[in-house]
């Protein structure tokens, strides 16, 4: 029997899942019960709850913890009550959302915690930044991010920590994407947003408190092939300011080893921004940033080496494209014209893909230099890393050979 494969992306599973679930904690008499309920949406006069599970065909259900309470070891778990995504409002209900949909957002806001001041967007895809930037105004941190990776961003989840305005409205309608989350939206953004039958416009309201949910703790729950569960502490970044960082130094065969210079307050600025949207990527992962925004994300590879080259490789990519696109208005894998790609290519080649001057962040420590040159050898003038390989000393030592700078975190900074 021929099956429509475009339909199953438009089909809504009716999911079995009950109205409420439990999960206790038990030593002896003693037992801790965190209680959840479901969650649904009345669209069109009918009660919905996800659309479906990673993929079509998968029964997923959302549940909000809405009572009980958790210590082990004198460490708590977040209050019940304080929703984000697990209690949105849908303004706009052509499509009401499935599981990535919330996770990419979640993840988003996992990282827009620690960017409440400054006017920041997160896009996310398959639940990875592919674009991360702050700046002056809303609009101008959505084109950095945008523009960090306009090809990832295709059918992302944009997530902002300000009131969406007219402006940065108007820009994320003009490309396509799946989801928007937004705290409050301006006098006719909406507006302009629900010209896109599709797109999936949240609002969370509760986005105000985000800074408060800096080093708050939830029980993060995997689920093995044979029905076991390893139940985990979420993780939380300790270096909060530049404050935390430790200028690289080391001790090896009894000689010392230190960085020869302290980074400067710029290079401060981008190592700290690079290691809290770090905390939000899957490792195995290195990422370069420069001026509060991304410019090349190497995630979920098996060496570090490896991670370093794909990040420096999408960063002269996503460049290409962006220079294409600015001033031809076609992406660059479409530009057919050789002089056009020759001249772009070379543009890139120039500044090296945008990496001079750059960070290199890694969410664990390089067991040699060589993973730490493919980034120097860029033009990287500033490095964040855990620190406590046995070899640190090479890293130092390739920092001084190329006058950049290296801090540790004391962390490390594993997603899976």
């Amino acid at each position: 029997m021929s099956k429509d494969l475009k339909e199953m992306y438009k089909t809504i599973m009716d999911d079995h899942f009950t109205p409420g679930m439990e999960i206790s904690f038990v030593d002896g008499e003693k037992r801790q019960t965190l209680i959840y309920e479901k969650v649904s949406w009345v669209i069109d006069g009918v009660n919905k709850g996800l659309r479906y599970g990673e993929n079509p065909g998968q029964e997923a259900a959302l549940y909000r913890l809405v009572n009980g309470n958790l210590v082990l070891g004198g460490t708590r778990t977040l209050a019940p009550g304080r929703y984000l995504v697990s209690d949105i409002e849908l303004l706009q209900s052509g499509k009401h959302p499935g599981k990535t949909n919330l996770t990419d957002a979640d993840n988003a806001l996992n990282i827009l915690r620690y960017f409440t001041d400054t006017p920041c967007v997160v896009i996310v895809k398959h639940n990875n930044p592919c674009g991360v930037a702050r700046a002056k105004s809303l609009e101008e941190a959505f084109h950095k991010a945008y523009m960090a990776d306009r090809v990832a961003a295709f059918g992302g989840c944009i997530a902002v920590n300000k009131a969406l305005d007219r402006a940065t409205a108007e820009a994320i309608a003009a490309q396509y994407a799946e989801v928007v989350v937004a705290p409050e939206f301006e006098e006719g953004a909406l507006e302009i947003l629900e010209a896109r039958k599709n797109l999936r416009v949240i609002r969370i309201t509760a986005m105000d408190k985000l800074q408060t949910f800096i080093g708050e703790r939830v029980v993060d729950f995997k689920s093995l092939m044979d029905g076991g569960l390893v139940a985990q502490w979420s993780f939380v970044p300790e270096t909060l300011s530049k404050t935390d960082f430790t200028l690289a130094s080391t001790e090896y065969k009894g000689k010392t080893y230190r960085v020869n210079r302290e980074p400067t307050p710029g290079e401060y600025e981008d190592l700290l921004f690079g290691w809290l949207v770090e905390s939000g990527i899957t490792s195995n992962s290195v990422i370069y940033v420069k001026d509060n925004a991304t410019v090349g994300i190497g995630t979920g590879e098996q060496d570090r080496v490896g991670v370093a080259e794909i990040a420096v490789d999408k960063a002269y990519r996503k460049l290409a494209d962006r220079y294409c696109f600015e001033r031809y208005e076609i992406s660059f894998a479409d530009l057919t014209d050789p002089d056009k790609r020759a001249e772009i290519e070379a543009d890139v080649k120039a500044v090296k893909g945008g990496l001079m001057g750059s960070a290199m962040v890694s969410d664990a420590f390089f067991p040699f230099r060589d993973g730490i040159d493919v980034g120097l050898r860029q033009g990287v003038k500033a490095v964040v890393q855990p620190g406590g390989s046995l070899n640190d000393y090479q890293s130092i030592e390739a920092c001084n050979e190329h006058g950049a700078t290296m801090v540790y975190t004391g962390q490390r900074s594993f997603k899976h």
